[in-house]
């Protein structure tokens, strides 16, 4: 048969130094691989007086193959696969050491055309049975990825097989990724009594460590101890890999302290092991340890030295790295560089970031474009991400999925929907990474049905998926889809992870959701063991807090291990929003002791607690505390409390002069608090002036007519009420229908004013009318000022008593127990009269009422509210 290469030309090599320079210039020529190799090219002649030390035919063969071995050895595999060409044609002997050599070469070239044809010569010169050459055949076709040839091969060998094979066998599998089958090659191995040898037991223990079976990787471990390789570097290398992968440091440690022989693999597996597992001060001590050791420094060590300084954030510890990186001839090393730049950007030194990035040039690849735009993504430069990711592509650079993952978060500086149909033309959308970052930018675009989508799409969906959908849902405040989604993903058996609960807990604050459903989610985060996380527990202080149950949110706040910003504002404002003011004040004096950091929301809601609670003094003094000694700018959020906390004390001109004075227009926020606060107060100038400024600003918002109907409704102004009601029916603005929401029995039942399409309405009614009777009784006198309506008397009075918090609260009372306190849940703001007959229904009925407005939650106990009528 006629051997040919069937790879392009090559260059030829100039300085190989071996034992055999003096027979390197023959072979250093280059040759046409893509027609027949020319016989010119290998002479007899020639060949014969660039060897003629080879005058006998045993030594002939012998010095061939030492040459052929030493080619190998350097990793000069095209030189070495001419040679064995030249060889071939030349009639010189060929042995199983030849064949066998060059099958290896095959293999680190990927070439299995050639590959093949030496299979072919094998089996023609009668070397199939030599175990030696069978081993190499199987081991070829493994690294090939081509399996079941490997699988073939090792088959056809039957009894002559060695331990060398089998390890060949379950290596190949291992490096294809089929641990399953790799693991059986190893039982049926050690069934079949072929004693492993150190390398085998190295190979399994990547293979555990990879599959994270760490109990199987004990026993294997006992193996090693007992066959005596644990002396072996390769094998003490291979068990700290599996203990670091999972997560069990100190059995690791314990491996790498009585290793007699270390070396630079060893030092750098247990540094990055270390650092892996988050333990940077400890990687940091081994590595001057390894220092003082005298350890060689490898270029994968400093690849693991300077991903200890990004994680460390050392700047300094980075740049003598660096320095020593150029002493010691790395600097070119393409992931050395990049991991320099990597760890620049998440030192903020963007800058000398750039200018590596620059100084890399033509070697820039798509790990280090993407490095460098992930830097400009965490330093909040997405402008600069976005330029040179168009950038990159203008250069050739084929972004990958981790490029999209990273670029898809600049949104909006790129576009969303010119990313995402190139992720659709280059077939990356149903990659785990991209979907995710897919999904999730167009959940923070409030598209959760685009996501929805995106999310369906995904081929192997995992839990950081799945998290993503329940948040877009939590967004949205749609509880259905996020119960259906995490329903969706226990059925599937992926198991939820804190950000999954923190996430459904989330969805649970809307008032559309059932309180039970909170708990219930609760109960699961316990018994999976989550329920402790700061996001979960964070969460659940925040579900608690906004579904009226603080004592609970508080349990939870004073058992949480470790607290987070959100935790301390949710309970502020979770106390501000029940009307425990002073409860609020005390948390918040409690995070200025501890010198915690401070955001708007943590002013907002003390100033809110203020508000709610009267404290007017207070409310000035932390608002000036604010700026003054925490210098956080307010935004408008702060000046609608401090408007709010004006308008409420009846100081409207003191609400007027800071608007007045606010560094930005007003917004809407603003003015709706200052004529909500002219309607109570009946300043009806004041009440035009923020009902103009409302109405300009949002002309479709029906609460700024609303509000200046009933402030003109107030003051008995019926005529300019009736132009008001005009104006909203000319320009098409739609009232909001007040409702109110009660939750019986884990289903949600909603009424609205003189309602009488529930079922047990005749009841409703008939209890109504018993309570209104008591009512009387106990000294109750309708207030038809909250009657805004030009009719009689006695009218109003009929149109009080069918508000629809009166009709839920009512429900309440005939569908659960004597004793069980009731809560309800309304969108618009209580009036004063349901206020004083709330109070009055919990004083005579032995009820605790909550009830959650629009504005606040009011707890109802004994004919008193949490309140304090001051609200």
């Amino acid at each position: 048969m006629i051997l040919r290469p069937c790879l392009g030309k090559v260059r030829p090599f100039q300085h190989f130094k071996n034992p055999l320079n003096s027979y390197c210039c023959c072979h250093s020529f280059a040759i046409d691989f893509e027609e027949e190799v020319h016989t010119s090219s290998f002479e007899s002649s020639n060949y014969l007086s660039a060897h003629q030390a080879f005058d006998e035919k045993s030594q002939r063969v012998s010095l061939n193959n030492h040459l052929l071995f030493e080619y190998s050895r350097n990793s000069f595999n095209v030189e070495a696969l001419n040679l064995f060409v030249g060889i071939h044609r030349n009639g010189f002997s060929i042995d199983g050491s030849s064949l066998s050599c060059i099958l290896k070469v095959s293999a680190c070239l990927f070439d299995l055309f050639f590959g093949k044809q030496v299979h072919t010569l094998c089996v023609k010169s009668g070397y199939f049975d030599n175990v030696s050459v069978g081993t190499s055949l199987v081991d070829m076709y493994m690294k090939m990825e081509n399996v079941d040839d490997g699988q073939k091969m090792f088959d056809e060998m039957e009894d002559n097989k060695n331990v060398v094979t089998w390890t060949s066998l379950l290596s190949g599998y291992s490096c294809n990724k089929l641990v399953d089958r790799a693991l059986q090659v190893f039982r049926v191995m050690l069934v079949g009594g072929v004693k492993p040898n150190a390398f085998t037991f190295a190979t399994v223990l990547g293979v555990l460590a990879d599959k994270c079976v760490v109990e199987k990787g004990i026993q294997v471990h006992s193996m090693v101890i007992k066959c005596g390789f644990e002396a072996i570097t390769s094998v003490g290398n291979s068990l700290i890999n599996m203990y670091l992968k999972s997560g069990m440091v100190r059995e690791a440690t314990a491996v790498f302290e009585g290793m007699g022989d270390r070396n630079e693999v060893s030092w750098n597996g247990m540094i990055a092991g270390l650092v892996t597992n988050g333990l940077y001060s400890e990687a940091l001590k081994l590595f001057h340890m390894m220092r003082l050791a005298g350890v060689e420094l490898t270029r994968s060590i400093y690849v693991t030295a300077v991903k200890l300084c990004t994680n460390l954030k050392e700047l300094v510890f980075a740049r003598q790295l660096h320095g020593r990186v150029m002493k010691n001839g790395f600097y070119f090393d393409n992931n050395i560089r990049t991991a320099l730049m990597v760890s620049y950007t998440k030192c903020g030194e963007m800058d000398d970031a750039f200018k590596l990035f620059s100084i890399m040039h033509k070697f820039r690849n798509v790990v280090s474009w993407t490095a460098m735009i992930g830097g400009y993504m965490q330093n909040n430069r997405q402008e600069q991400a976005a330029n040179l990711f168009c950038q990159m592509k203008k250069d050739g650079i084929r972004p990958n999925d981790f490029t999209y993952s990273t670029i898809l978060a600049a949104h909006p500086s790129i576009s969303l929907f010119q990313v995402h149909a190139e992720v659709i033309k280059t077939e990356y959308q149903s990659s785990p990474t991209v979907g995710t970052a897919l999904l999730d930018a167009y959940v923070k675009t409030g598209d959760t049905d685009e996501g929805a989508k995106v999310f369906e799409e995904i081929d192997e969906k995992d839990i950081i998926a799945w998290s993503a959908m329940l948040s877009g849902y939590a967004q949205k405040g749609d509880i259905q889809g996020a119960v259906r989604v995490f329903r969706q993903l226990v059925k599937d058996g992926v198991r939820p992870n804190e950000f999954t609960f923190s996430s459904v807990i989330n969805a649970c604050v809307t008032s559309m959701a059932s309180v039970e459903q909170g708990k219930q989610f609760h109960c699961s985060a316990i018994k999976s063991g989550h329920s402790n996380a700061l996001c979960v527990s964070s969460a659940l202080v925040t579900m608690y807090a906004k579904r009226g149950n603080i004592e609970s949110a508080n349990e939870i706040f004073k058992r949480q291990p470790e607290r987070d910003l959100v935790s301390w504002n949710s309970m502020i404002s979770g106390y501000a929003q029940h009307g425990y003011g002073r409860k609020a004040l005390k948390i918040f004096e409690e995070m200025r002791k501890r010198n915690l950091d401070m955001d708007n929301i943590t002013f907002i809601g003390v100033i809110s607690a203020c508000t709610h609670a009267g404290l007017l003094n207070e409310g000035q003094k932390y608002f000036e505390m604010m700026v003054n000694d925490f210098h956080i700018s307010p935004k408008m959020e702060i000046y609608s409390c401090m408007v709010d906390l004006y308008s409420r004390a009846g100081m409207l001109d003191k609400a007027m002069a800071l608007i007045n004075k606010m560094p930005f227009p007003a917004g809407a926020i603003v003015w709706r608090t200052l004529l909500a606060a002219s309607r109570v107060h009946r300043n009806v100038e004041l009440g035009k002036l923020a009902a103009e400024n409302l109405i300009s600003l949002q002309p479709q918002d029906s609460a700024a007519y609303v509000l200046l109907s009933n402030l003109y409704a107030a003051t008995g102004d019926w005529q300019e009420r009736a132009k008001v009601r005009k104006l909203m029916d000319v320009r098409k603005v739609k009232k909001e229908i007040g409702y109110s929401w009660i939750e019986v029995k884990n289903k949600t039942y909603s009424f609205m004013a003189g309602d009488v399409s529930h079922p047990l309405s005749d009841s409703i009614y008939m209890k109504l009318d018993e309570l209104r009777g008591r009512l009387k009784d106990a000294g109750y006198q309708p207030d038809i000022n909250y009657v805004l309506h030009d009719v009689e008397d006695e009218h109003k009075e009929a149109i009080l008593s069918r508000h629809s918090e009166r009709l839920a609260i009512t429900f309440g009372l005939i569908a659960t127990s004597p004793g069980i306190p009731i809560q309800i849940v309304k969108n618009l703001r209580v009036c004063g009269d349901c206020h004083t007959v709330i109070k009055l229904i919990s004083k005579i009925e032995g009820r605790e009422i909550v009830v959650r407005d629009s504005n606040r939650f009011h707890h109802f106990k004994g004919g008193l509210c949490s309140c304090g009528d001051y609200w």
